[in-house]
């Protein structure tokens, strides 16, 4: 690949004070951001696509490659400095969804109240100074952020299922499950927003980043959206992980109860064994890394806008293999992938199924997105509470339940309602009569595992 030359270097006060949002202008650009810190990124250095079973290896090996032969200037030891890919990858190994890593000429970072600049080129003739650096950021922000005003002509289309059909989806699995196939499958849905003017990418990350200040707002190639869960986290040999799984609409909560999700969530048998399936699914396939681990005794319930989940922090101390290395972000992503949290258990009968009960290719819904440096440190968590810009005035959202033994159709139905909310409410959206269905014959989708 051409040889890549990059320069970090730190900005001034105002840039680590305002926080990344000032930086979410341009539609097509990318993004990770917490609390008001992580990475943005402008325009494109280098890129790598792929698909099919080899996509993370592939990643992996063109990720290499790219270290080996960049010319890298980072005076600065945070991570998320130097040279920086964010990256997509299709949930489904069988999917014709292209995953992606993608170098941008420019990131902007922000942590701990350290706030930087990375300007990498893959033209031998530019000049690579602190100086190129800070112009061709400022070329980027010329144009001010555009607004867009909620049309009378937006309106919900159904996705691939209508809304009865999907409970019988539903229903079908719980069959399965009841007949000892498997113990639990992640079943999802896809609605169509059809916009009567062109959507503003950048306000609806705004959106998200201001509304889910606790998630992970992320923007690659035109998925968006604003996670809550965390696949793996990587940062000086430490791996950590956010697990999610048993979930509790806020919408409907009594209001003089305060200890209500605490009861119905930690007190629910059925909750507590969708979050355990969860939890064993990931510490069982990260163990071979590591050296020593730990997690919550206890689920915790965590507490979003919309809704609340049982929740799990996992912590481990990643161990060297035979040669003294330690094991990179996507060779985690890639023992990882896909949870129970996504998918199901057992995996393969579980994605075999989903195949089968969903009649839709997922792309990189429920997949990893994030970010990786060249020390080995990265963020990647599930591509959640998002869209794909389909079309400048077409998205589509996805939304998925985890069914197990006793779960109900149409409780998990409007459980599928409260997790479109974070993105229909960033749209301009509630939740308006959808339009019937045009009828349509089901294309056979790729298997999901």
């Amino acid at each position: 690949m051409t040889t890549l030359r990059s320069v970090t270097v730190p900005v001034g006060e105002r840039s680590a004070t305002i926080g990344l949002l000032e930086y979410l202008v341009l539609d097509e650009q990318l993004c990770w951001i917490r609390r008001q810190e992580g990475l943005v990124g402008f325009g494109e250095a280098a890129r790598f696509t792929s698909s099919g079973p080899e996509r993370f290896a592939l990643a992996q090996q063109w990720w290499r490659a790219a270290l080996a032969g960049a010319d890298v200037e980072n005076p600065l030891t945070q991570p998320g400095t130097g040279l920086v890919a964010f990256g997509s990858f299709a949930f489904s190994k069988r999917s014709p969804f292209e995953s992606r890593l993608v170098i941008p000429e420019i990131v902007v970072g922000l942590r701990d109240g350290e706030a930087w600049v990375t300007y990498t080129t893959s033209d031998p003739e530019a000049e690579v100074t602190a100086e190129t650096a800070v112009d061709t950021l400022a070329r980027y922000l010329d144009d001010l952020p555009l607004y867009r005003q909620s049309d009378p002509a937006d309106r919900i289309m159904p996705g691939m299922l209508s809304e009865s059909e999907w409970k019988n989806a539903v229903a079908r699995s719980v069959a399965h499950i009841a007949a000892g196939d498997l113990s639990k499958i992640v079943l999802a849905r896809d609605i169509a927003v059809e916009l009567g003017s062109p959507l503003v990418a950048s306000q609806v990350l705004r959106e998200l980043a201001v509304r889910y200040r606790d998630c992970w707002t992320y923007s690659v190639d035109g998925l968006i959206g604003s996670t809550p869960e965390m696949l793996i986290r990587v940062e000086s040999g430490t791996a950590e992980a956010r697990v999610l799984a048993g979930t509790l609409d806020r919408a409907t909560a009594p209001d003089d109860e305060p200890d209500y999700a605490k009861r119905v969530l930690a007190g629910s048998a059925k909750q507590q064994h969708e979050h355990q399936i969860a939890i064993d699914s990931l510490t069982r396939a990260l163990e071979p890394f590591t050296s020593s681990m730990t997690s919550h005794s206890e689920p915790f319930v965590l507490e979003l806008p919309n809704v609340w989940h049982l929740a799990s922090d996992v912590r481990a101390e990643l161990a060297a293999d035979e040669t003294g290395a330690v094991p990179t972000p996507l060779t985690l992503i890639e023992a990882l992938h896909p949870t129970a949290a996504v998918c199901g258990f057992p995996t393969s009968v579980a994605g075999e199924l989903i195949s089968e009960l969903e009649h839709m290719d997922r792309g990189p819904y429920a997949g990893p997105v994030g970010w990786m440096d060249g020390a080995g440190n990265g963020e990647w968590g599930i591509a959640l509470r998002g869209a794909v810009v389909e079309t400048p005035t077409e998205v589509r959202l996805y939304a998925g339940c985890g069914i197990v033994a006793g779960s109900n159709p149409a409780a998990e139905l409007e459980e599928t309602w409260s997790k479109f909310r974070p993105m229909l409410e960033a749209l301009g959206l509630d939740r308006p009569r959808v339009v019937p269905r045009r009828p349509s014959e089901f294309a056979s989708a790729p298997a999901a595992s």
